[in-house]
């Protein structure tokens, strides 16, 4: 599907934009991936560090805030394929400065809609957040509000052929400014500031992010939330992974921010359909319906089972938990 395709990368120089970039181009047959990002350094340093690669000519990079409706739209000329993961994203941040996540990651979604709908794009998949569902903080909020309207956005596409989904997942481990790097950052100090020793929160790779967004390119029929299955991790145990000698100090858990973390809460549970290594969340509107069957036909899969009511899938209650052994790991091999 992917093959001769021109793929456009909001945010294309964040974390997963750049993992993305070399997976795809060393993987993926694509005719062009086009990074869009409003950060020219960022643009300068992956394009110095990807130089050496055999399919480099396939990359463009260009400047422009997704804010900018103009540009973006200059932006997907020719574009197949859209990944937006263009966003505002420090929590904290986006308490201070509420109308400029606002515009960002509101406006901005409304606009890559509009532009996808106007140049002829074929899929549009959004990237989400586990702090999406039942937020309590800015970032969140906003983010909510733009699940929505790229789900909303397949009501509105008349005769065109073109699909919106998202993808929500939790933290990715390792990643700018997150917890990892943060801890590193403390090593020699005297303790490691822990929010609450009964912290949880799920868990995904770059690379494991980056395969289940293509497999969501290519697998979605429009509409759909997909939700990986990935395991939990309780945060004092990534203390204990990069230095178990090390003293904790329990600082208390910051505003707008959760014990435990769900992507699917007991409210959108009714909608959700779980497979073996997945599960969708189908769009609740009496405006859409979505068709199931026709996603498993296309797919060629099942749902594994029926899910009942008072489901919710969050950080605590997951079976799937990483052990000290396994995060050890994982930490060295990234860091």
């Amino acid at each position: 599907m992917l093959k001769n395709n021109t793929i456009l990368i909001t945010g294309g120089t964040g974390s997963f934009g750049q993992m993305f970039t070399e997976m795809a181009l060393s993987n993926l047959n694509l005719k062009k991936i086009i990074i869009y990002s409003r950060d020219e350094l960022k643009q300068f340093e992956m394009e110095n560090r990807l130089k050496s690669n055999k399919n480099f000519s396939k990359l463009r990079f260009f400047i422009g805030d997704v804010r900018d409706l103009s540009r973006i739209k200059l932006a997907m000329e020719g574009v197949d394929y859209i990944i937006h993961a263009a966003a505002l994203k420090q929590v904290p941040a986006a308490e201070y400065n509420p109308s400029e996540a606002v515009k960002t990651n509101i406006n901005g979604a409304t606009n890559i809609i509009e532009a996808a709908l106007e140049k002829g794009v074929k899929k549009v998949i959004a990237l989400s957040t586990d702090k999406a569902a039942a937020p309590i903080n800015l970032y969140g909020a906003t983010k909510l509000v733009s699940d929505k309207l790229f789900i909303s956005a397949n009501n509105i596409r008349g005769s065109k052929d073109i699909k919106f989904s998202v993808v929500r997942y939790g933290n990715v481990l390792g990643s700018r400014g997150s917890l990892v790097p943060f801890l590193i950052k403390q090593k020699n100090n005297n303790f490691f500031p822990i929010t609450d020793k009964r912290m949880t929160r799920f868990n995904i790779t770059l690379e494991e992010s980056v395969k289940f967004v293509v497999f969501a390119l290519k697998s979605m029929i429009g509409g759909e939330t997909f939700v990986p299955k990935i395991p939990t991790y309780r945060v004092i145990d990534i203390a204990k992974a990069i230095d178990e000698k090390k003293k904790i100090k329990i600082i208390g858990i910051r505003p707008g921010e959760k014990l435990h973390e769900e992507m699917i809460t007991e409210s959108d549970g009714p909608n959700a359909i779980e497979f073996k290594n997945f599960f969708i969340v189908k769009p609740s509107s009496e405006f859409f319906t979505y068709n199931t069957k026709l996603f498993c036909r296309k797919n060629k899969i099942k749902p594994q089972k029926k899910i009942n009511g008072n489901f919710s899938y969050n950080s605590l209650e997951n079976k799937d938990y990483l052990s000290l052994k396994q995060l050890r790991a994982m930490i060295n091999k990234r860091f």
